[in-house]
């Protein structure tokens, strides 16, 4: 791949910089104060920030062109530089409408919708009116392997019955939140394990949906998003609202989580970049037995250390967003895997060097380092434990020795 910014993406990665520099870090910390008043609503200054971003262009800019009318216009690998800009503070990208699990849930529906879905879910989710969850972790079973997944989608005339229990979703405790992608299965003795599953769009305000609580991260409520336990008690919802068809379940997931692993990734390159920059602005400026702490060999190491792991993860994750472009993301899904692993594992290791050079101070509110750690090891979990993604990538390395 040819790894010179072109000029579109410099200008690009400009305009995203200008506008992080005069809009999102002056207002960090009264994004935080607006959320403590009102946990479960959207910052008013959110939707102040949405205003100027779309005015400006940045918009939508995760979609890939091959969306067409929908798509912002870039390529994986353009969006890349931008989604690393955005990921220097972790509720940014909402504000370019480029938030997870929006960006996913688009791509789900501008990918397999019907039109009556696109019309009533797609448009308003592009249009940043709305937001959504994906439904389908569960307490009762290991996840990370879908085929797992119990919640069941039962027909019964002109509608599909749910019931089960989900947890950890997204998003789902926003008062935002107006539509959920749930998975179950439709066809649970079909021999083919991976046909058993289906994917269904279930409105918030549906009877018999119950969000029980907001499950916490590291001690934290993670508002405004939350990350919700749920219960679909006989919940009913039209026929119309399968996404493209009985037992595409597996078959949506995968289509899914390719582009969403790859954003993760390329903000967690953004968040510990600014982590290693606050080390050197701690390490240059704090005194410590006479002398800055820059003087210390072992703080001069910690930089050099993460400088490097920081540009490995991001070459990496730019060669696989190249990749996708070129050969489509099932090709690609080895590289997607090697980031999957690579970027959260550095940035935990980025992040805690820096809290560690920061002492108490890093650990609190007055930095964001606490909060971009819980990130960044959460999303050693999401979309995929780093033992799933291992698992399939050294089979599929070790399958293709012998073969070759």
């Amino acid at each position: 791949m040819e790894f010179e910014y072109s000029e579109k993406m410099r200008t690009m990665q400009s305009r995203v910089r200008d506008f992080m520099d005069e809009h999102i870090f002056p207002n960090e910390k009264l994004y935080e104060e607006q959320i403590a008043a009102d946990p479960w609503n959207t910052a008013p200054l959110m939707e102040e920030l949405k205003k100027k971003a779309r005015s400006q262009g940045l918009w939508n800019l995760f979609l890939p062109v091959e969306h067409g009318d929908y798509s912002g216009g870039l390529t994986n690998l353009e969006y890349a530089v931008l989604a690393e800009e955005m990921g220097r503070v972790p509720w940014a990208s909402e504000a370019f409408n480029c938030a997870a699990p929006d960006t996913g849930n688009m791509e789900v529906i501008a990918k397999y919708g019907n039109d009556e879905q696109k019309r009533t879910w797609l448009e308003p989710l592009l249009a940043g009116e709305i937001r959504s969850g994906f439904a389908m972790t569960e307490p009762d079973v290991a996840s990370s392997d879908a085929t797992n997944i119990e919640t069941s989608i039962v027909r019964d005339g002109d509608e599909y019955v749910i019931n089960g229990k989900k947890h950890y979703i997204s998003g789902a405790c926003r008062n935002q939140c107006a539509v959920f992608i749930v998975m179950g299965k439709t066809d649970p003795d079909n021999k083919n394990r991976y046909i058993q599953q289906s994917q269904i769009l279930v409105p918030r305000d549906t009877k018999g949906l119950t969000i029980t609580r907001p499950m916490r991260v590291f001690g934290s409520d993670d508002a405004p998003e939350g990350h919700a336990e749920m219960i679909f008690e006989n919940v009913r919802v039209p026929v119309g609202n399968l996404v493209l068809g009985e037992g595409r379940g597996f078959e949506i997931a995968q289509g899914r989580l390719g582009p969403g692993r790859i954003h993760h990734c390329m903000r967690m390159i953004g968040m510990a970049q600014r982590a290693l920059e606050m080390m050197c602005d701690r390490a240059n400026s704090r005194v410590a037995f006479h002398r800055p702490l820059i003087k210390q060999q072992s703080v001069r190491e910690n930089i050099a250390l993460s400088l490097c792991e920081i540009e490995q993860a991001r070459l990496l994750t730019l060669k696989a967003a190249d990749m996708m472009d070129k050969v489509g993301n099932k090709a690609a899904k080895n590289v997607i895997a090697m980031i999957k692993i690579t970027a959260p594992r550095m940035a935990c290791t980025v992040i805690d060097r820096a809290i560690q050079l920061h002492g108490a101070a890093g650990l609190g509110q007055d930095t964001p380092l606490a909060r971009m750690y819980s990130y960044a090891r959460t999303l050693r979990i999401a979309d995929g434990p780093d033992e799933v993604h291992m698992m399939q990538l050294g089979r599929d390395y070790a399958a293709a020795r012998v073969t070759s």
